[in-house]
């Protein structure tokens, strides 16, 4: 063999073998992916089919005639601009308000020091164990007592207030991953905890503030249970308890009900796609440090 021959063959890449092991990884992970688009599907032609088609058995996976009228008729007796707009006057605020002060609070246990942090990072990890329903009730009542049911109110105090020990973990984590080299450089220059908080950390956090943005949007998005609890009048009322009156408007037309609820679920599966990346990043290295 030629010296050149040796050359082109050590040029040509190897192929990899595939590993049982990653085979298999594949295999679950293509599964998985199945079981999250397949309800997304059913959900679409299901909303381009007439109500009988739907039930027919063995079931169709493509309607007979694509029924795009469907979404023009759903929307005829659907006020979907405005409980599209009372969900925003919920969601803004509290996204806005569940990032802001719980990046503060994570600041506060991940990098200073102040008598009771110990107690305080517990009392999170609690109220995180804690389930929600056990509370349900004392805040009903404490909410009804100042008057703020039927309004917006708590949803915006809970925002504010951190916006649940889940994402206030979740900014101590990453926020622990960050060299407090930063923090001593910048207080040697002259600056106060406030400038490092706003003029360091906060773009070093944007992967985990735009975690936790995603996670109060979509929690806000889809919350039933809140609004069910606290709104009484429909003038208030979110896309997810519209949804829940437009069933009653149609009765048993699913077809309906599915165009509307494709509508509400694609907002979010847009805003997924779009945060990924920063996402992944953000619960990655969350876990980094404890």
């Amino acid at each position: 063999m030629t010296q050149t021959s040796e050359r082109v063959l050590r040029g040509k890449p190897r192929r990899k073998k595939l590993r049982p092991g990653t085979l298999i990884l594949y295999i679950v992970l293509a599964a998985g992916t199945l079981v999250s688009v397949v309800p997304l599907y059913w959900m679409l032609r299901s909303s381009l089919m007439s109500n009988a088609e739907i039930f027919v058995f063995p079931p169709r996976f493509f309607p007979s005639t694509w029924r795009w009228a469907n979404y023009e008729k759903t929307f005829q007796n659907f006020a979907a601009l405005m409980y599209f707009t009372n969900t925003m006057r919920i969601l803004v605020p509290c996204v806005i308000g569940t990032v802001l002060t719980s990046a503060m609070a994570g600041y506060a246990l991940g990098r200073l020091e102040f008598p009771g942090k110990k107690l305080w990072f517990a009392l999170t990890i609690g109220a995180m164990i804690l389930p929600g329903h056990v509370v349900l009730i004392p805040l009903y009542l404490t909410y009804s007592a100042i008057g703020a049911t039927n309004t917006y109110t708590p949803f915006y105090l809970a925002a504010w207030c951190g916006g649940g020990a889940a994402n206030v973990f979740l900014m101590r984590q990453f926020m622990r991953t960050l060299p407090k080299d930063y923090d001593e450089s910048a207080m040697i220059d002259g600056a106060s905890r406030l400038q490092i908080f706003v003029r360091i950390l906060v773009p070093l956090c944007a992967p985990i503030m735009i975690t936790v943005a995603i996670f109060t949007f979509m929690f806000y998005w889809n919350d039933f249970q809140g609004p069910l609890i606290y709104l009484r009048s429909d003038s208030k009322f979110t896309l997810a308890l519209g949804i829940l009156s437009l069933r009653g408007a149609y009765a048993s037309k699913w077809n309906y009900i599915m165009a509307a609820s494709l509508v509400m679920v694609l907002p979010a599966v847009v805003l997924f796609a779009i945060g990924q990346r920063y996402f992944i990043e953000g619960i990655v290295l969350t876990g980094i440090k404890g």
